[in-house]
């Protein structure tokens, strides 16, 4: 058994380092081959979430510290949880990696560098997306993701003179319903696939580091994560988020209102925001009052 390694000042300094040689004593040997950087500008896409800090981290883990040809962006909707926000940040300062924090501008160039402090808090990115299409994206029209995250991320590479690049995304093994988004510029790897990740190992992984992101797990998946009220989540969790946040819970119902259209064929976020008024927490709690499934398959 290997002994006690007491902490220097200098860990102190390099917190780190002293976390991944912390890890590397206690973790089991694990093959990091699928998160190899390739030839070429490499970005890799975090999305604040648990998953792609994971494949973050096993990115460093590899390669150690990043080369000037790869990027690690963040693309803020203004829709994120507060959490979500510090977690970003404190990832960025604990593992000493520089995070660029990206936002949509409906006028070119379609993007605006900003940092944790100067981040959209109350979905203006999204608003001005939403007033610019006249229109609200549903669970068969995901144009929000598309033009607030992968494009804007696109858009930043190309005016830092890009050409091609390859697109590290996390997404996981037991996810094989999404598709990731490659163009003739950017080619899709997925790592965690390749590695066989699933859900259960991004849990565990985080119940044995320092800090986490602050944000309730049920059922393997992370409540609350990106963005706050998405439409791909299940009825369920859009009725909790009525019920325990109701100030977030209003802007996604104020759109509905304004643009006349909803963000769901099977519900308007004022019949689901009434229903929980009327039925409380039995609601949440009783098997099949609402529909449970997630990735937008709340539709019959």
């Amino acid at each position: 058994m290997q002994p006690i390694q007491r902490l220097s000042v200098w860990d102190f300094l390099h917190p780190r380092k002293t976390e991944i040689e912390a890890r590397q004593l206690l973790a089991p040997k694990v093959d990091l081959s699928p998160y190899l950087l390739p030839e070429g500008h490499v970005h890799i896409a975090f999305s604040g979430g648990r998953t792609s800090a994971f494949m973050l981290h096993q990115i460093l883990e590899a390669n150690g510290d990043l080369p000037d040809r790869c990027e690690v962006s963040f693309q803020n909707t203004g829709r994120e949880m507060p959490q979500t926000y510090d977690f970003v940040a404190e990832v960025g300062r604990r593992w000493g990696v520089e995070i660029t924090w990206l936002e949509y501008r409906p006028d070119k160039p379609l993007f605006e560098v900003v940092g944790y402090q100067g981040a959209s808090r109350n979905g203006e990115p999204f608003d001005a997306l939403i007033a610019k299409k006249k229109a609200l994206p549903n669970q068969a029209q995901k144009w929000c993701s598309a033009q607030l995250k992968s494009l804007t991320a696109k858009r930043y590479l190309v005016a830092k003179g890009w050409k091609t690049w390859s697109n590290f995304i996390g997404f996981r093994a037991d996810e094989p319903h999404r598709n990731a988004f490659q163009d003739n510029r950017a080619r899709a790897i997925l790592p965690l696939r390749v590695a066989g990740v699933s859900r259960h190992h991004v849990i565990a992984f985080w119940q044995r580091q320092p800090f986490d992101l602050s944000l309730p797990v049920v059922n393997g998946r992370t409540i609350g994560g990106n963005c706050d009220g998405c439409f791909l989540q299940s009825e369920a969790t859009i009725a909790a988020l009525s019920r325990d946040h109701p100030a977030r819970a209003s802007w996604w119902e104020k759109h509905e209102n304004n643009v006349g259209h909803t963000f769901s064929k099977r519900f308007s976020r004022r019949e689901l925001r009434k229903f929980m008024e009327r039925q409380g927490d039995w609601a949440l709690s009783t098997e099949g009052a609402l529909c449970q499934k997630n990735e937008g398959e709340c539709t019959e």
